[in-house]
């Protein structure tokens, strides 16, 4: 996995320079894709740029030759200077908002390119990925993250660039007017150079102090607003306000701190402008006495130099910016770093007639860098059976589900459907022999057909009625208010956890698996709606694989098979009735559930 620094605040020297590369490197890519439009771009902002600076020389010329000249009568040379500054005026005018809307262009095509590539490299990342990062950061990546590139790529670069070019003729014009005047704005230069310096060493850890804070912001709110049941029926109002309140209050005084020395360096760079001018005009006064300098000359340094620190302060104001988009950026890279750890392989095995068997040989499983919880684990289930699988919670039931369904790949041994191992699978073909239908039990915006069609696209609406009358969930889609069509609102808010549990079954039995993979997937549902799923199991498991895995036992009546896993480890393996007369885990798991029923 890629090192995305996500919650480091202070990082050594090298982790910065890589992290930094790896920054502007995603930020090079992304803008490789807009060449014509940069090259045009550049040409306006030189042009426009060069248009506006000769604005004091064209001033000065004015003022030393053409008034001298109207003076004499010569009233042509006022209608030569004012064209030509006139042309200037409409030729920077005119290219620099031509640069702008090119500018914003190639911002909205890089900023659409990212979105794109954050979103589907989310998807992309392993399921072990997602457990561990939590949804709020992701939130941040995609929201706030790529909205502050979003203020910086529309207006900070075009503003930035603009200025750097602009500040470079100005300059030139200085110098072409007078090279000592000139020197004393390069020596003010200096000045600004160390106070860029110190505003940068400063503001990186400030900025990206800001991101983890802002993500932390935000992952607090959607907990909040996700479990809101939760808290509504815990009473967790004023410790969640609380928490938010610490949080809230730790981005108020990042926000501070970042002002407090955007407040330095602004008035520093007015501070040093200022003077700058005081030293030109002081000086240029008394050359102007001895004969040395020209008026018109005076007045156009005058103006140059004015003029050539107001872009410096504009460019501390978008510094500020790049900063905080930096930090973004770094943020965004580092997620886009991250690989998947379970990887489609490079040339995938074909199946043939698939049958749903599976078979663990030698298998050695642990999550992530953590111990082993499955050691030398071997198991054989046939094409056809169907298997309830039984323990403690944390035995290792739902892992051997994630392994069977290749959310995660054994760190050793092997894992065969037919014969293949499934780590030499496509996903296409993975996914499309084994589904899982998990105790979530999640559901999409849109309507109830649409949901149950996601297991085979394509389906028409008399197979997803089939699908749901096998399952016993036709009734109860009918009694909605528009019937299949009904949407079912956010996270399925518009049913029932049962019905929602049960349209996640007609989903499943609609794609036809060779293996059908029920994790918890009946712990929501009710009596009546548990019994009216059993039927449907028994109607269509019949040439299927089936694991079900449950703590509620009367879902394993229906089981050819039960497992009863402890610690990772099967110790007990048989039919329901034999293991319920060997009085061993399995019997008195049955004997605790029938006595919870009286």
């Amino acid at each position: 996995m890629g090192v995305s620094n996500e919650d480091a605040i202070t990082l050594t020297k090298p982790e910065r320079a890589r992290v930094r590369s790896r920054s502007w490197k995603l930020l090079a890519l992304l803008a490789s894709k807009q060449k014509p439009m940069l090259v045009l771009t550049v040409v306006l902002v030189v042009i426009s740029n060069a248009a506006s600076a000769s604005f004091p020389l064209i001033i000065a010329w004015a003022i030393d030759w053409g008034l001298p000249q109207v003076q004499n009568g010569n009233f042509a040379a006022l209608g030569i200077t004012g064209g030509i500054y006139l042309i200037s005026a409409i030729l920077a005018g005119t290219l620099l908002g031509w640069y702008v809307l090119c500018t914003a262009k190639i911002s909205q095509a890089m900023l659409l390119d990212l979105r794109l590539r954050v979103f589907r490299h989310t998807q992309r990342l392993s399921l072990e990925f997602h457990e561990n990062y939590t949804s709020g950061r992701i939130i941040s990546r995609q929201t706030s993250d790529l909205e502050t590139l979003r203020e910086l790529l529309d207006q900070g670069i075009s503003e930035l660039v603009s200025s750097c070019v602009f500040v470079t003729f100005t300059l030139i014009s200085i110098f072409v007017l007078d090279w000592r005047s000139g020197g004393v704005v390069m020596i003010a230069m200096i000045p600004i150079l160390f106070l860029f310096r110190w505003y940068q060493r400063k503001s990186e850890t400030v900025y990206r102090e800001s991101r983890v804070v802002s993500a932390k912001l935000i992952g607090t709110f959607v907990e909040t607003m996700t479990g809101i049941r939760a808290v509504k029926a815990f009473r967790k109002e004023r410790a969640n306000n609380e928490n938010y309140a610490q949080v809230a209050g730790e981005y108020r005084d990042n926000s501070i701190r970042s002002i407090n020395l955007f407040g330095v360096l602004q008035p520093g760079l007015v501070l040093i402008g200022n003077l700058s001018v005081a030293v030109v005009l002081a000086w240029g006064g008394f050359r102007i006495l001895d004969g040395s300098l020209a008026v018109g000359v005076l007045v156009a340094l005058l103006l140059a130099t004015k003029r050539v620190f107001q872009p410096v302060e504009n460019v501390a104001m978008f510094y500020s910016s790049l900063q905080a988009a930096t930090a973004a950026l770094e943020k965004v890279s580092g997620l886009l770093e991250e690989e998947p750890t379970v990887v489609e392989p490079l040339k995938p095995r074909p199946l043939g007639t698939v049958t749903g068997h599976l078979e663990f040989k030698d298998a050695v499983f642990g999550y992530g860098d953590g111990p082993v919880i499955m050691d030398r684990f071997d198991l054989d289930i046939p094409a056809g059976q169907t298997i309830a699988v039984v323990g403690q919670t944390g035995a290792g039931k739902s892992t051997l589900a994630k392994l069977i369904a290749r959310f995660y790949d054994l760190r050793s041994g092997s894992l065969t459907l037919d014969g293949v191992p499934i780590n030499q699978l496509a996903n296409d073909d993975l996914r499309r022999h084994v589904v899982m239908v998990t105790q979530e039990s999640f559901l999409f915006s849109g309507t109830v057909a649409e949901n149950i069609g996601l297991g085979r696209p394509g389906a028409s609406i008399e197979e997803i009625i089939l699908a749901a009358r096998a399952v016993g969930a036709h009734e109860f889609i009918q009694a909605l208010p528009d019937g299949y069509a009904t949407d079912v609102n956010k996270r399925g808010g518009r049913v029932s956890a049962g019905q929602r549990q049960l349209i996640s079954f007609a989903r499943a039995f609609l794609a036809d698996p060779a293996v059908l993979i029920l994790d918890e997937a009946t712990s929501s549902l009710d009596i009546p709606s548990e019994r009216a799923v059993q039927r449907g199991l028994q109607t269509l498991l019949g040439s299927r694989t089936a694991l079900i895995i449950a703590h509620r036992l009367s879902t394993v009546q229906i089981a050819d098979r039960v497992l009863v896993v402890h610690e990772g480890n099967v110790v007990e393996d048989g039919s329901p009735a034999e293991l319920i007369n060997a009085n061993g885990r399995f019997a008195a798991l049955h004997k605790a559930w029938r006595d919870s029923m009286v």
